[in-house]
């Protein structure tokens, strides 16, 4: 047996004995790293234990005493301010807050017009609160007045129920209302009417270029744009001047 044939090695013991040899130099790496790592938290745990030492040695000395350990000024300030701020009295004066005063409710049989009444009156109608207030208002607005109380029904929110618990509070006086009218007005404004749509407003505009002037309602009798529904509540809204 020749003596080379010892040190002779396969592809594949070669690459093992290069991978052990290299997993125990990445060990001796990490044990020289580890063993020289300063202790960095040697500091922050004498301070820790040191304030408990002073606890246990105070709390020892007052039992071996006998005396009760009289508490600092401190201590007695952070007392009388834990009492101040529980107090109910006292904490609404330090905060400065004062309590909403509750919106006074109409009588029964009271009637409010609808054309005229601001926020401040339509809150003081059962059933109606600050968010349904500005909503008939804004309603108002677009309508350019209601012509009856069931247009209350239209407004968002207003539901079948809570109309019927609040008609009986109301009444509209027509000869309030804004009416557009029709030779004069823009088709932006027109369009911004909750009962007229972009067709209706277009045809409008197209019908005036083509007669010069509209008189009437008979002007839509053939248009299949206008209904008699359409009609019946936009007659109100509408002014032939």
């Amino acid at each position: 047996m020749n003596w080379r044939d010892l040190l002779y090695f396969s592809k594949g013991e070669r690459r093992a004995l290069t991978l052990l040899l290299c997993l125990i130099s990445i060990s001796w790496i990490i044990l020289f790293v580890t063993d020289n790592k300063p202790d960095y938290f040697a500091d922050e745990n004498k301070k820790v234990t040191e304030p408990v030492k002073t606890t246990l040695n105070t709390i020892t000395k007052g039992a071996d005493t006998g005396k009760r350990q009289i508490p600092s000024s401190g201590s007695k300030n952070n007392s009388s301010r834990k009492k101040k701020e529980f107090h109910p009295k006292e904490t609404k004066n330090t905060l400065g807050r004062k309590p909403f005063p509750k919106t006074e409710k109409y009588p029964a049989g009271t009637i409010v017009e609808l054309n005229t009444a601001d926020t401040t009156i339509l809150k003081k109608v059962p059933g109606i609160g600050s968010t349904f207030a500005r909503r008939i208002v804004k309603y108002r607005e677009l309508l350019g007045g209601f012509y009856s109380v069931s247009q209350l029904h239209e407004v968002y929110g207003i539901d079948e129920e809570r109309y019927n618990t609040m008609k009986s509070w109301f009444s509209a006086d027509l000869s309030l209302i804004c009416r557009l009218i029709v030779n004069k007005v823009s088709m932006n404004d027109l369009q911004k009417h909750p009962y007229i749509n972009y067709r209706q407003a277009r045809i409008i505009g197209q019908l005036r270029k083509q007669k010069g002037k509209l008189t009437g309602w008979e002007n839509f009798q053939l248009l299949e744009e206008f209904t008699d529904a359409d009609r019946e509540r936009l007659t109100p809204y509408l002014s032939f001047e």
